[in-house]
Formats: C-alpha cells, structure tokens, sequence
C-alpha cells in the first residue's frame, strides 16, 4: 500500500511541474515583449557609399583638422576597381561635357602626328604604323580657361600624386582606323637607356564617346598571354571603352619601381567615329612645368 501511494503523488507532480514552468515561458515571453518596443530597429546597410551619403545629407559628417596643406572640406571621388594586375581604376564622370569639349577646343589647332619614343635599335621607319594618332601636349598653365587646371586638380586629389610630378596633358586625336600598338608608358633603362625619372602611373581622360572600337586594352591582364609570343597588335584582354568626361588611372610600376608586366595596354583601332583623349602621365619626380 505504502509503494502506490508513493507512485500515485510522484504521477500528481509531474503535470504541475510542467504547467510552472509553461507559465513562467510565457510570462518571460510577454516582458520581454514589452521591452523590445522601446528598441530602435537598424536597417541593414547594404553599400558604404549609402551610409556616407546619408549621414552627409543628415549634416552628422564633420571634417578632420588638417594641415596648411589640406583640404577644408570631406569630397568623394567614385571609382570602381577594373583590375588588380595591373592595378587600374576607373573614374566615371570625372569631367563634365563641357570641360572635354574645352579641351578639345583647346588642342584642336595644335595636332601635328603623334611621336614615339625609339628604344635601342629601332628607327622611324622600323616602328611605323606602331602609332598613328595625331596629337599636341597642352599644360594646364596655358589654358586661359582654367578647365585643366582644375582637371589637374582632381587628378592629383584622386591619385595621391602632386602636381608637380605630372607631364603637361598629352591631347590625341584618333580618326578612323588610327590606333596604338601594345607599349608599356614606363621606360625601362635596358632598353630607352638611362632615365632622370620614371613614368609611375598614367590617367588618361576620355574626351569624347566613340560609335565602335577605340578601347583601351590591358592584353596581359592577370598574367593572360605572357610567353605566347603574343602579337602587339592584337586588340585582346580587358578593354576599357571610351565615354565622355570618364576616366581612367593605372599604375606602370611597382612601389619598389620595377616595371609592372601586365600594364602592357594600347589602344584599339576606331571602327566607327573619333576618339578624343587627355593623357596625364606621373612621375616619381618634379617635373618642369
């Protein structure tokens, strides 16, 4: 008798243990209920570029103190990052329409047939055909207008490389047909003999759209084509298409300051149209103006 009594309230137990803690489930359930309500929902940021715009519009974004040679105020260049061997950005809208029809304005009356610059060996003859556009160097000094200068401006700001390291704009025309062959812009003393400074980067700013062809094309882009005796005047690899007021940044060398393989580039044969750009080649001293 005294063994089902045991067994008869253990059984009892067993549900009322059950329908406590049921309660306290729903009670914790409902409080925390109540809290939550006070607590601000975060909407998820999809891009950094949204966050930055939003908290510039909401006036939350204050500059930093800054030296003499500083800026005053926080800007925001876009770019998108096109490759990383060779390292090469690009810059959309850089320029307005009006700024690249100013320097076109500008180098229009000034275009004399391109020049190349002859390594050990070759001779006019040797390389003709290699370059066929037509050309003039402008320096932003000479632009009553000031639309080079502030160009130069930005490029300076977006590449991190003073002014004063810059060629003057390298303006060219090419017509139907008229192309590049594959070169590196960097000189490499075995070759051009010994160099006071070198040719650390390019940006080149396209002036005007193009119908077809006309691309400027990376052919070793992340090591393709290397050692395949690849033909120079090939249009392969990347290729960046022209369009008006974009432009476009890459690097030639190293920081050590040996010469990048893979920014090998050129310029594609126009197909349909003109093409119009401003080169703006950065070396790694002061040039003279």
């Amino acid at each position: 008798m005294k063994g089902k009594a045991k067994r008869s309230k253990t059984n009892l137990g067993l549900p009322i243990v059950i329908l406590i803690c049921f309660l306290f489930f729903v009670a914790g359930f409902f409080v925390s209920s109540l809290f939550s309500q006070d607590v601000p929902r975060v909407r998820p940021r999809l891009r950094t570029l949204e966050l930055v715009e939003e908290i510039e519009q909401e006036g939350q974004l204050g500059s930093m103190p800054h030296g003499d040679t500083g800026g005053a105020s926080i800007e925001s260049i876009p770019f998108q990052v096109l490759s990383w061997k060779p390292r090469a950005l690009y810059f959309p809208n850089f320029a307005t329409a009006e700024q690249c029809e100013t320097i076109i304005k500008i180098a229009k009356t000034n275009l004399k047939p391109s020049l190349l610059a002859l390594r050990k060996g070759e001779t006019a003859e040797s390389t003709k055909g290699t370059r066929t556009s037509s050309g003039t160097f402008v320096s932003a000094s000479e632009d009553e207008t000031g639309v080079m200068d502030l160009i130069e401006q930005k490029i300076a700001r977006a590449t991190m490389i003073p002014r004063t390291h810059g060629e003057a704009f390298n303006v060219l025309r090419y017509e139907l047909g008229q192309k590049y062959d594959s070169h590196y812009d960097a000189f490499n003393p075995a070759e051009y003999g010994p160099q006071q400074s070198q040719r650390v980067a390019s940006f080149l700013l396209y002036l005007s759209n193009v119908e077809e062809g006309g691309e400027t094309m990376f052919p070793f882009e992340n090591g393709s084509n290397i050692g395949t005796g690849y033909d120079y005047k090939k249009c392969l690899g990347l290729k960046v298409k022209p369009r008006q007021g974009d432009g476009l940044l890459f690097y030639s060398v190293f920081p050590n300051g040996t010469i990048d393989r893979t920014s090998l580039h050129g310029s594609c044969p126009v197909i349909k149209g003109e093409k119009w750009v401003a080169t703006k080649w950065l070396r790694d001293q002061e040039q003279d103006d």
